[in-house]
């Protein structure tokens, strides 16, 4: 029997969760599908990121981040624009630590969003990368959740 699964009283017990978190963010889809809907698309795969780090995390360490929509539409052009800085620094920081606590081989930090989005930004491709780095953080995040709950 699987590793995951446990026998209690007769009846098969997982630790993974009921619902499935998704792991299929990339890139080039999220460029395409953003420029092809004019950002909704983009939009929507953020506020995603912003769901699933809460969803993972918040029970190991008692943090909440702010939903994307609300940063997006509400925050960020009241603080004119600050906000976007402190968001994006606290969830790379957040799924650096969640990387960390799940022993999984890859890092990610505030100091990628630093350099790669806002440094990189003056070598064009800068912002691509760390989006790159986002994604296929979130999406090793999401997988082991998927298995380990």
């Amino acid at each position: 029997m699987n590793e995951q699964m446990q026998m209690n009283n007769g009846y098969v017990s997982s630790t993974a969760p009921v619902g499935q978190l998704k792991t299929n963010k990339s890139l080039l889809k999220y460029v395409l599908l953003s420029l092809i809907t004019f950002g909704i698309y983009g939009i929507v795969v953020m506020s995603s990121v912003s769901n699933d780090i809460n969803v993972v995390a918040s029970r190991y360490d008692g943090k909440k981040t702010m939903h994307y929509c609300l940063l997006l539409f509400l925050v960020g052009p009241v603080t004119f624009g600050i906000a976007y800085f402190v968001w994006y620094h606290r969830i790379s920081n957040r799924i650096g630590g969640e990387l960390a606590r799940r022993g999984l081989p890859y890092s990610f930090s505030a100091s990628d969003y630093w350099l790669w989005n806002i440094l990189g930004a003056f070598i064009v491709v800068g912002p691509f990368v760390y989006y790159y780095k986002m994604f296929k953080a979130v999406n090793m995040i999401n997988a082991n959740y998927n298995i380990n709950g």
